[in-house]
């Protein structure tokens, strides 16, 4: 998981930027701001209310500090009318809480800040910027980009830890909003892409080494170790994985899948309901006992099974549920379509199709 995490959200992040390199072709700032707008906020004020509260009751239960009955717990939570115990559960201070949504109002944020300095990206000056990233071969691909991921690391990690507070989040910004700068850079542009596939190979013996030296000096070390070699290690390490996976995605996946069209209209819904199901999974196998092999086998079971039962025997299938997990609406005359010919989300397209 440590390994994962230190480039998972940045992935990511830099994938919400290509397909806003998509969109911004053919929107300008009004527009990205209201499509984004409904499609992000939508989802995260209903997640708030309905789908995260039940973790919010769980964790409260857990501590002590909340009295069993989610009945009672979720008006007294809606209602937001009188404080929480500290620390009952994450965010109780503001009386509701956005856990694993904190994604979306980050995103938004990204989103509006490029929206609104759409002229500048489009002036000569941008688009001279874009091309000069663009234009990255080699090691200078795989060693730039680094650069001022390491810059934020060194100036501002130490003094702004992670806390997904959205005013306070100043490192966590820097990081995720320069990924997403790249992924809108990249998005339009076909040569970085086969350059990335051309180097797919080396990124990842490179992101190997780097991750296998930050765990070696970790362990030998006892976290001793220079603090700025970690941080060279570290963002090394994020970049050279990204790049990899990239390269590799780009190489033995930029085609069409049958199942690609599915994946692309579940991947949200799937995104917002998860980590409730997690929750849901883990109060209810943890009085068994099971181990630590046969309960994390169920639980990640249970949680695929319940976002697959929902996204597709409900969510998919009534228009008014559709905005609400970030999905547009179904054309009445439109029938429901089978797994693999779903119509695709706009911005999720190949960037160099083969054919």
């Amino acid at each position: 998981m440590r390994v994962l995490n230190l480039w998972r959200m940045d992935l990511v992040f830099l994938i919400s930027g290509v397909s806003l390199g998509f969109l911004s072709r053919r929107q300008g700032t009004r527009d990205l701001l209201r499509s984004r707008g409904l499609r992000l906020m939508l989802p995260l004020v209903f997640g708030m209310a309905v789908i995260v509260s039940y973790q919010a009751y769980a964790q409260g239960v857990a501590n002590g500090l909340v009295a069993p009955g989610f009945g009672a717990f979720l008006l007294r939570y809606l209602s937001m009318a009188e404080p929480w115990p500290k620390r009952a559960f994450d965010g109780a201070e503001f009386g509701i809480t956005w856990n694993h949504l904190w994604y979306l109002p980050y995103l938004f944020a990204y989103t509006a800040v490029i929206a609104l300095t759409l002229p500048l990206w489009k002036s000569r000056a941008g688009q001279w910027v874009r091309r000069r990233f663009n234009g990255l071969r080699g090691w200078k691909l795989l060693l730039l980009p680094v650069l001022p991921l390491l810059a934020w690391t060194v100036l501002l990690a130490p003094h702004f830890p992670p806390t997904h507070n959205l005013v306070r989040d100043f490192y966590l910004h820097s990081i995720y909003f320069t990924v997403f700068l790249y992924g809108y850079w990249m998005g339009v542009d076909t040569g970085i892409w086969k350059a990335l596939e051309r180097l797919r190979r080396m990124s990842l013996v490179l992101a190997v080494a780097a991750i296998a030296a930050f765990i070696a000096l970790r362990l030998g070390t006892r976290g001793a170790a220079p603090s700025l070699l970690m941080d060279v290690l570290h963002t090394l390490y994020l970049w050279l994985a990204i790049a990899a996976i990239l390269g590799h995605g780009h190489r033995y996946l930029n085609r069409p899948w049958p199942w690609l069209r599915w994946a692309n209209e579940s991947v949200y819904p799937w995104y917002v309901l998860h980590q409730t199901w997690i929750i849901v999974g883990v109060t209810v196998l943890a009085p068994f006992a099971l181990g630590p092999v046969l309960e994390p086998m169920l639980l990640v079971a249970l949680t695929i099974l319940g976002c697959w039962l929902l996204t597709d025997g409900l969510i998919r299938r009534f228009n008014w549920l559709r905005p609400l997990f970030g999905l547009k609406l179904r054309r009445a005359k439109q029938q429901p379509a089978s797994a693999g010919s779903l119509p695709p989300e706009p911005g999720w397209r190949s960037p160099s199709p083969r054919a």
